[in-house]
């Protein structure tokens, strides 16, 4: 499949449009900012749960599919945190949806961008910052035999390069004028196009620069965030990558604090490997899918764990082993993504999972069908009129990992209260056949969300190839 646009017109507004003529501090500490993947306007609560159930689903089945083109990439959507990066010399603030999911990160670029439904809850009117590289004295186009091009495009889609005829002017004998071909990324909702640049990258809390930092200079997109994306998955264009970090971890405030204007945070350690002691962190190891190689897998991008076994109201759900295991074609296994809302699980996971829940608490509490069936989400139970999140009790449900390491999640963290009339509360978990069903069985078996993540810091220690998990709070002070 080709990619479904124009390489020539994209490279003549680019060029019409661009003038272009590592490390520092060991570890250093941003903000994550909740931004609200579906509109925090609407009255109903039965949409919004439902907006997010379905957006969870969405990312759930391009997360599962691997194939791709040449000219294609496939981290598959956005996240709802985000972070603030300067780009440029003089540099340019523009804001970044954080997502463990991709690796590339794009910027909205120049003042011809396009945005087809790029305005968002917090920006109606679609004002959307944009990057400038005639602004900057320290933008450059990536060139088609530059090594960084093949970081996006497979050898095969590269060919025309290899007979890129050098200038006799030319001042040396390796520089050719051609640039990279322009990237595609398709993701859940939409896509972004354009050129790669090589810039300097600054946070806001960070006064050392990175220099010849790899972006994405995104000229069309549609129904993207009003900002750009950070790549923070596995592979050699992402941040982690680019700025060789020894770890990185985040932490992400409560659902229930979205519009209280806290914030979580995101931590950078690119210095000696840290000591993390105790602290109440237990280590799980960080797998690699075994087709991460294959040229054609998007899969290479994740961040896959061991998930040994679920349990609830502390019973061990009856789930067949083979369900739960990363297989050797490459499908199968857990990963954990920020830019999934609700947790994903494949249906030979999901049933036994809700049937446990249903086992345990159906003699006390009826099913609510009509919830379900507006939600998408289920079980969902009715409560007694008055019932509180202070005082409802719920089965403990708690994941279990390789190494020993255990999520036993707070009831804010897989049940959710809906409802206006009468409360009713439901699972937060959705799996193939709901609101948008999942087609197949490739790809992961679950997506650890961030709606089970809430509260927890999550430390992807790099070096040492493990993932932390540590209940706390996650309020940045």
């Amino acid at each position: 499949m080709g990619a479904p646009f124009s390489h020539l017109s994209l490279l003549s507004l680019l060029l019409r449009t661009l003038t272009l003529v590592a490390a520092g501090e060991d570890s250093f500490s941003l903000p994550l900012i909740f931004r609200h993947p579906v509109s925090p306007q609407l009255s109903n609560p039965f949409e919004r749960i439902a907006g997010l159930a379905s957006a969870s689903l969405l990312r759930a089945d391009l997360l599962k599919k691997s194939s791709t083109t040449a000219a294609a990439l496939f981290p598959h959507s956005y996240g709802g945190y985000s972070i603030n990066a300067d780009f440029g010399t003089p540099p340019q603030e523009i804001p970044l949806l954080f997502d463990t999911g991709s690796q590339l990160t794009w910027i909205p670029c120049t003042g011809k961008y396009l945005c087809q439904n790029c305005s968002s809850p917090e920006n109606p009117a679609g004002k959307i910052p944009t990057f400038s590289p005639k602004q900057s004295s320290t933008s450059k186009l990536i060139g088609c035999k530059n090594t960084k091009c093949g970081w996006i495009h497979s050898p095969e889609f590269l060919t025309s390069c290899r007979n890129c005829v050098v200038p006799s002017n030319s001042s040396s004998d390796n520089i050719c004028p051609q640039i990279c071909p322009p990237y595609l990324i398709i993701y859940g909702s939409g896509s972004t196009t354009g050129l790669l640049l090589s810039e300097t990258l600054r946070f806001s809390t960070r006064t050392v620069a990175a220099h010849d930092f790899v972006v994405g200079c995104s000229v069309f997109s549609d129904k993207q965030p009003a900002g750009g994306v950070a790549g923070f998955g596995r592979g050699v264009s992402s941040i982690p990558a680019q700025l060789r970090l020894k770890s990185f971890s985040y932490c992400l405030i409560p659902r229930k604090l979205d519009d209280s204007g806290e914030r979580g945070f995101l931590e950078l350690n690119g210095g000696v490997a840290l000591n993390y002691g105790d602290g109440g962190i237990v280590f799980t190891p960080l797998l690699k899918n075994p087709i991460a190689t294959a040229a054609a897998s998007a899969f290479s991008v994740y961040y896959y764990v061991g998930l040994r076994k679920i349990t609830v109201g502390g019973k061990k759900v009856k789930i067949p082993s083979t369900a739960l295991a990363l297989g050797r074609d490459g499908n199968g296994g857990t990963i954990v993504d920020s830019g999934t809302t609700f947790t994903f699980i494949e249906p030979a996971i999901f049933e036994p999972l809700a049937a446990a829940f249903v086992d345990q608490v159906g003699l006390r509490l009826n099913r609510s069908g009509d919830v379900e069936r507006d939600t998408g989400l289920k079980p969902c139970f009715d409560l007694p009129d008055g019932t509180t999140s202070e005082v409802v009790s719920m089965p403990a449900l708690a994941f279990h990992f390789k190494g020993g390491a255990k999520m036993r999640l707070p009831l804010e963290n897989y049940f959710a209260f809906v409802g206006n009339s009468r409360p009713t509360i439901c699972l937060t978990v959705v799996s193939g056949g709901g609101v948008v069903g999942i087609e197949g069985s490739g790809g992961p078996a679950m997506i650890l969300g961030s709606f089970q993540q809430q509260n927890y810091n999550m430390i992807f220690d790099l070096e040492r190839e493990r993932l932390g998990i540590q209940q706390k709070s996650c309020i940045a002070r």
